[in-house]
Order: structure tokens, then sequence, then C-alpha cells
């Protein structure tokens, strides 16, 4: 399919998907135009096997969304700091997401010993730090694929300890709970794993992210699970 097919194509799927969703429900779009509630701020890579809402099972204004290549968090980006600030401060989210996933090309690039070019190398920095300060156990990986998904759940850990650092965020955790989750998405299974890293989830048992349809349940084994919603 040529390029100016498949934008045709785009904008056909469009037509059919906004009819289907219209007959669906009437009320849908109304009432999205009428303003949006989101529990969720997800930060993600731009990769465009990562599509948020979709890998969710979640509907359009259930997740606040901001994307960038290898979904770093940089305190001195402010793309990244005005939508935290907006997401948190304005529209009360209750969930903070950073989500990494494998066969990352951002993570396979600095673990490369050439250059990319342009301003993608400096963007790369945060992530070749990691690996300089992880070398040992990088290297140890002798699985390309095991040492690309590592190092980008290595990217989510020290994202996190950023966004757990971000003032905005600490005012949110200590005034309402918010919480902020670490997670990983495999793109070979579709699933996405919790991490670890972020707000504690200990002794507090299964947390439940609803949306419209559906919702997204963080367990204490460090799983995320898809549900009917309820």
């Amino acid at each position: 399919m040529s390029p100016d097919n498949t934008f045709h194509y785009a904008l056909s799927s469009n037509n059919a998907w906004a009819g289907y969703k219209a007959h669906q429900n009437p009320q849908f779009f109304p009432k999205l135009a009428g303003g949006q509630s989101p529990e969720i701020l997800w930060i993600g890579c731009s990769d465009s096997r990562c599509p948020e809402t979709t890998i969710l099972g979640m509907q359009p204004g259930d997740v606040f969304v901001h994307r960038n290549i290898a979904n770093i968090i940089s305190p001195t980006d402010i793309n990244t700091t005005a939508v935290i600030e907006y997401a948190v401060a304005n529209l009360k989210v209750k969930h903070v997401v950073l989500c990494g996933h494998s066969a990352c090309g951002g993570a396979a690039a600095a673990l490369s010993d050439t250059r990319v070019g342009g301003v993608l190398d400096t963007w790369l920095l945060p992530l070749k730090t990691i690996r300089f300060n992880h070398a040992e156990e990088l290297e140890a990986i002798t699985d390309e694929k095991e040492r690309i998904m590592r190092i980008a759940q290595l990217n989510v850990e020290a994202g996190i300890k950023v966004l757990m650092n971000n003032a905005t965020i600490r005012e949110a955790i200590a005034e309402r709970g918010l919480e902020v989750h670490g997670v990983f998405f495999d793109i070979g299974c579709g699933r996405i794993k919790e991490l670890g890293c972020g707000t504690a989830h200990a002794g507090k048992g299964d947390h439940v992210v609803r949306g419209k349809h559906g919702q997204l349940v963080f367990g204490q084994d460090g799983d995320a699970e898809i549900a009917a919603a309820q």
C-alpha cells in the first residue's frame, strides 16, 4: 500500500470508527466534547507498537498521554514537565504510569557505539549514561534482545526516580495519595508488568483504574491485568 493510500485508508477507517461508536453509544462523542477526567497520566515511548489506549483496553478520555523517543524523563525537559503539571495539578489524575517496552530502538541505539546523528544523540544521552553506570551488568548479558530489554527496564527505574522528585508529583503524593508506577510492555506477548518502582504498594492490595469500558488492575505480584468494567 502506497503512503498516499495508507493516509486515505486511515481517514476512511476513522469515518467508519466514528460511525460505529456513535451507533453503539449516541452520547459517546457529546460526552467526550464536554470535558475530560482521566485517572491515568501515561508517559511512554513514541514507538508505533505501543499505543497506550489500545494496549490498556481503554477508551478516548481515559488516559492523558505524553510520549517521546525511548520514554526518557529529563528534569530539564519543559515539555514533559508541562504535561506532568497539567495532568497532576489540574486534571488531578490518580496514577502516573511510566512505561518502557521490549525491542526499543532507543535502547538499542544507546547500547551501540555508533552515533545515530543529529539531535537524537543528545536526546539519548541519559540512556547512554545508564549504559555506563550499569556496564558490568549489561555486558554480562550475552543475548542482545535481553540486553536491550534490561537497559529499557533500567531506563524506567531511572525515570521513576526523576518523577518521584518532581515537585508537583511530590505534593500530590503527600496531599491526596497520587500513585506512581513503573511498568514494562512486552511487545512479543502484549502484556504489561509492573517493575516494582514508584510509590509503595506493599499491603495495599490490588489497585484498580477504571475507564469507561474497562479497568486496569495493578496486582501485588507486579502484573497489570485488563478486566471488564464493573
